[in-house]
């Protein structure tokens, strides 16, 4: 994999600078999404179309799309020279990044109960972007990434590996409700309750932005603070797509409830 690399990139400087570049890209396809989103729900789960492709199995959709996101760090970790994952900050922060799409993608999908089928284009689309990401993340925090011995003693290490933390958990916990609210064989939608859906109709956007914001916060790069404004983008949009299907679906919808942030949006 080295040899690739080399073949690819004359040197770590010109290797460096391509992730700082995909980084700023990817900030501006955050724009871009973002004045898109504006006219047009993401394709999938219950706004998904047959405009956008044939459809895919839900369940085996979630799980290949995110497998990259483990594969390609992996390939990067175990087969390539890894300079900086023996520094601590370096490894907990790669710990943070697989505990996710650990669970993403091969505990998330196989839990999934009904849902509907994603159309191709956006099972493509996701596909990609978690090749781009992974190999954008990991290969900074394995590669390239610095940080000073008592970098997980800094307030910014600790607030943000604690809001991962938190966003974490409350992500988990909210697809569990989700996941609840339907027995085996059903497919139709409820109104979710407990835990942070109590305040927000997207609660389990609401943790993953928050744990990609604290991993940010911790990794104190540009490459994890692009990743969390992306992700920021898509979900915010997708929660605010959520609570109006929400209010428009259900007459009893809790009037008091926000779309994303608890008592203020």
């Amino acid at each position: 994999m080295d040899s690739l690399l080399s073949r690819l990139f004359s040197s770590e400087e010109e290797e460096i600078y391509i992730l700082d570049c995909m980084a700023y890209l990817m900030v501006f396809m955050a724009a871009c999404t973002f004045i898109t989103l504006l006219f047009e729900n993401i394709p999938y789960g219950r706004y998904a179309t047959s405009k956008y492709g044939f459809p895919v199995n839900v369940r085996f959709a979630w799980f290949v799309q995110e497998l990259p996101a483990i594969a390609v760090p992996l390939i990067l970790l175990f087969w390539t020279v890894s300079a900086k994952i023996s520094l601590l900050p370096n490894r907990l922060l790669v710990v943070m990044y697989f505990c996710h799409y650990i669970q993403r993608s091969l505990i998330y999908p196989f839990l999934i109960r009904g849902g509907k089928a994603t159309p191709f284009a956006s099972f493509v689309l996701a596909f990609v972007f978690c090749i781009y990401n992974g190999y954008m993340q990991i290969r900074y925090l394995s590669h390239y990434a610095e940080y000073p011995a008592s970098w997980v003693t800094h307030p910014c290490f600790i607030t943000g590996s604690a809001l991962w933390l938190v966003g974490w958990l409350v992500n988990v916990h909210s697809d569990h409700i989700l996941r609840s609210l339907r027995k085996p064989g059903e497919t139709g939608y409820k109104i979710p309750t407990g835990g942070m859906f109590d305040y927000v109709s997207g609660a389990n956007f609401l943790g993953e932005i928050t744990e990609w914001a604290g991993f940010a916060l911790a990794a104190h790069s540009v490459h994890s603070l692009a990743f969390a404004i992306f992700t920021t983008v898509v979900l915010a949009s997708r929660a605010v797509a959520h609570h109006k299907w929400y209010l428009t679906k259900f007459e009893d919808y809790p009037k008091s409830r926000k779309a994303l942030i608890p008592f203020l949006f």
